[in-house]
């Protein structure tokens, strides 16, 4: 059990070095580098708990939306409009449309024949 307790105050150790090795100047606390490298040797975990807890700058939270006690309910609204027409009324609907639309094609190219804008 010894062994294991010591594996991970060593690995605990060379974490907290290798974070104060690659931080910059201005993203460590309170002492200088040098000073908490040396503490972080000489005292492994005191150190190591000292460096994490106050001794670095963390990054910036986005801020976060309060929480409501409840959501509300969400409505399914349903854009789909039923069309009360039989499907011969539809298709008769269709072909007017589609007459329509060939009279007003055949009207603007008679126009654009006679040179009428």
């Amino acid at each position: 059990m010894p062994f294991v307790f010591s594996l991970l105050v060593l690995a605990f150790s060379v974490v907290t070095l290798i974070d104060i090795i690659t931080r910059d100047e201005g993203q460590v606390k309170h002492l200088p580098k040098l000073v908490w490298m040396i503490l972080a040797i000489l005292l492994p975990i005191v150190g190591g708990i000292v460096w994490w807890a106050a001794g670095r700058v963390y990054a910036e939270r986005p801020a976060r939306a309060p929480r409501m006690a409840m959501p509300a309910p969400v409505r399914i609204v349903d854009d789909r409009r039923m069309d009360s027409r039989t499907t011969e009324q539809q298709l008769a609907d269709l072909e007017r449309e589609i007459e329509a639309d060939r009279l007003r094609a055949e009207i603007a190219r008679r126009k654009a024949e006679r040179g009428e804008a």
